[in-house]
């Protein structure tokens, strides 16, 4: 049991399924089943949310170590228990899980019309999955919701998504399960050497460097699906395309993050020598990623395809951060990913918006929205000035502090690095132009309505967490400041006795 003998982690990750089982109960007329499992995921998302507040409020930013730690003894003969917390690394992780969740739901308020009881009880199935991943220090725990986000995810995407839905859901599925089988191999051999699967064991298990190297090819397999990093990307474009909005909503907001978060709970701290033999490696993919995906976007006429593109670039940003192994690198690497979280949810109910009005996505389609509806033009403009990483937006502090980093790795690392937001200017702009400015041609444009209230209340606390993160952002890498210092300690501290070793066997 945690230090305040309340399992609030445990009801954060499990409240969700008791909303679910409330919606399986409902029974009536079509219309009354549905409205009521709205209503119900609604109000369960609200108070999971309101609980993962109080968790933000008495955490102590100051303590790098887990908090809120508790322990169940599961399968004692094995070394094997439910054991869950959190750290600065993964308690705004959780809040931004909690937090995307009843705005999916209401994104979804109307534009679901089919199986709504169904589609409320996936996503809180997957916020079920979500959060308790993050909350994790058991391996084989961790490893069993990682690999459950797949499932609600499939069917949302299989069932609610475009024309070419179920070829996206199946290429989604069998990536990211292909290399998570390696990942269940590495888990048994580091089981087999610690006789644990406690996290906390196992970032101070000294594995040997041979062993270290198949261990981190074995990570790398499951989490660079996850990120996605180049070349493993090709399934996100799809699944985005063809699931429905809140459906890219939840995986660029959340789930892209599940490979990055792999590597800092697991490659960087219990793998150090195989991290450094690969991270020139590691830096080559993310270049690669950054420029060239950022071409393709570019060429791009679909915008949900576009933003997708670009969210593999943003994230090539972050896995170069992780492996600068500096301060300034992984804090980078943490904003980047929790500003990319909001920006590019934000940006694919944008899409959202004006799909639901003229059902196409198309950039050709549009073109001087401006005029009809002003609240969406300005809102739009504010998330693609945080994209590109205009300073005073979230967008701006992770890019830096992961340039700084990389600065002190390599110049041309650096420099490489940053042709990524002179890209983002140009493919965001490019797509802003198109579709917010020009003249207003198109008959069926010129009756289309401006933002409803509940469009308003779905993109205000968005629109206050980007200025927010971008104006104090000090209110945030506070949380994992001490986190991450531990962390690059415990990593120099390793690779230190590694070569003390190697020295002394010389």
């Amino acid at each position: 049991m945690n230090q305040a003998g309340f399992p609030i982690l445990t009801l954060l990750t499990f409240l969700p399924l008791v909303g679910g089982a409330i919606i399986l109960t409902v029974r009536g007329e079509e219309a009354i089943v549905a409205s009521n499992a709205r209503w119900t995921a609604l109000w369960t998302s609200l108070v999971v949310f309101a609980l993962s507040l109080i968790l933000w409020v008495k955490f102590d930013s100051s303590n790098g170590g887990f908090q809120f730690v508790e322990s169940v003894s599961w399968l004692p003969q094995a070394g094997i228990s439910y054991k869950m917390g959190v750290d600065g690394i993964s308690v705004l992780f959780v809040l931004l899980s909690t937090a995307l969740t009843p705005i999916c739901i209401l994104a979804s308020w109307e534009s679901i019309t089919t199986r709504v009881r169904e589609y409320m009880l996936a996503f809180l199935v997957l916020e079920t999955m979500m959060v308790g991943m993050f909350c994790a220090l058991d391996f084989l725990v961790f490893y069993m919701f990682f690999e459950a986000v797949l499932i609600p995810m499939y069917l949302i995407i299989g069932i609610w998504g475009g024309p070419r839905r179920v070829y996206a859901a199946v290429k989604f599925f069998l990536y990211t399960l292909a290399g998570s089988l390696l990942m269940l191999l590495a888990l048994l051999f580091m089981w087999n050497t610690a006789h644990t699967t406690d996290i906390e064991v196992l970032m101070h298990t000294a594995f040997s460097p041979h062993m270290q190297t198949w261990l981190f090819l074995a990570f790398f397999a499951s989490f660079a699906v996850k990120v996605p990093m180049w070349p493993f990307h090709t399934w996100l474009p799809d699944a985005h395309v063809e699931a429905p909005t809140a459906g890219s909503v939840i995986l660029a907001g959340v789930l892209l993050k599940m490979g990055a978060y792999g590597f800092l709970r697991f490659s960087v701290p219990m793998l150090p020598d195989a991290a450094v033999y690969f991270a020139p490696f590691i830096y080559t993919l993310s270049v690669v990623a950054v420029i060239y995906t950022s071409l393709v976007a570019l060429a791009q006429t679909d915008m949900k395809k576009l933003i997708a593109y670009s969210s593999v670039a943003h994230m090539g940003v972050v896995t170069i951060g992780i492996f600068t192994f500096n301060v300034q690198g992984v804090s980078g690497a943490l904003f980047q990913m929790l500003s990319h979280g909001v920006v590019s949810a934000a940006l694919f109910l944008c899409v959202g918006v004006v799909y639901d009005r003229i059902h196409t996505r198309e950039i050709l389609r549009y073109g001087g929205l401006v005029d009809r509806m002003p609240a969406y033009a300005l809102t739009f403009m504010l998330f693609t000035m945080a994209s590109i990483g205009l300073p005073g937006t979230a967008g701006f502090v992770g890019e830096f502090l992961v340039l700084v980093g990389a600065f002190k790795i390599s110049l041309w690392l650096s420099v490489l690095g940053s042709a990524g937001m002179i890209l983002g200017a140009v493919y965001m702009l490019y797509l802003y132009r198109r579709v917010v400015f020009g003249k207003l041609e198109k008959l069926d444009l010129k009756g289309i309505l401006d933002l409803s209230p509940r469009e308003i209340a779905i993109f205000a606390p968005l629109v206050a967490l980007t200025l927010w993160m971008g104006i104090y952002p000090s209110s945030f890498t506070g949380f994992f400041d001490a986190a991450v210092g531990q962390m690059v300690e415990h990593h120099q501290a390793a690779i230190a006795a590694t070569s003390k070793l190697a020295g002394v066997m010389r």
